[in-house]
């Protein structure tokens, strides 16, 4: 009997030992804003492939940097066009896999215990509402959030009235971060930031007023040369992945 058992435990060892050895990893660099909603689906990836995925979330500026020095990873999902642009340019990308994945809206947050709506437009006093505080931002010179909040605030002509007033974090979540806890009264997050956070959306920046917010994704040049990373993007067209980023208030992209 002892010796019965101990041939099935050596089978299961090796079946193991086999199954780990099909496994694949697929490495993401993903904006920071998609960090709950890509948790998610990596999870339901992996329970349903096996393979695993590692993410790496932070700002699309920095995330390209990254990847230009010789980060390995073999997706990049950034929340801007320029910036898949400009690893685009470099050559760091599979360009037949690039697709828009997604979309989002720019919105103004405060305190969860915030009563206040405001319609957000060139009459709003955003800069007495902030009553000497912080404008919290993602740095509006390279991070998407930023420069997307950066456009939406010259448009409607505020920019000029908050310029001074802004506390500018490395990326969304940080930025985000502030205002969550109470380090700045305002900040300007995506929507779907404001939805996993401690905040309260207060306004929603008119979508006319800054660069359709768009989320392009695509193989890298390494990615393309692995089955389980094509496949990995396939999931996230798919049904199943759509329904977790609908859910968490993104806007997909037909």
């Amino acid at each position: 009997m002892r010796r019965f058992f101990a041939i099935v435990l050596s089978l299961a060892l090796l079946l193991g030992a086999a199954a780990a050895a099909h496994a694949a990893e697929v490495t993401v660099l993903a904006a920071a804003s998609l960090t709950d909603a890509l948790g998610q689906i990596d999870a339901d990836y992996e329970k349903a492939t096996g393979n695993k995925v590692k993410a790496a979330f932070g700002g699309s500026s920095a995330l390209a940097k990254q990847l230009e020095k010789g980060a390995p990873a073999d997706l990049f999902i950034s929340a801007d066009v320029p910036w898949m642009d400009y690893v685009a340019k470099a050559n760091l990308i599979d360009p037949g896999s690039r697709a828009n994945l997604l979309g989002n809206h720019l919105v103004l947050v405060g305190p969860a215990s915030s009563t206040e709506t405001v319609t957000i437009d060139q009459s709003f006093d955003l800069a007495g509402a902030l009553k000497g505080g912080k404008l919290s931002v993602a740095d509006t010179s390279a991070v998407p959030a930023g420069k997307y909040a950066k456009a939406s605030l010259e448009k409607l002509g505020q920019w000029p009235k908050v310029e001074g007033s802004l506390a500018q974090a490395e990326n969304v979540r940080a930025a985000l971060a502030l205002v969550e806890r109470g380090e700045a009264p305002l900040g300007i997050v995506y929507q779907t930031d404001a939805l996993v956070a401690k905040v309260k959306v207060i306004g929603t920046f008119p979508d006319d007023s800054h660069p359709p917010i768009v989320y392009p994704v695509a193989l890298t040049v390494q990615g393309a040369q692995s089955d389980a990373a094509k496949a990995y993007l396939e999931y996230l067209k798919s049904d199943a992945a759509k329904a977790v980023f609908e859910q968490a208030g993104f806007v997909i992209l037909k």
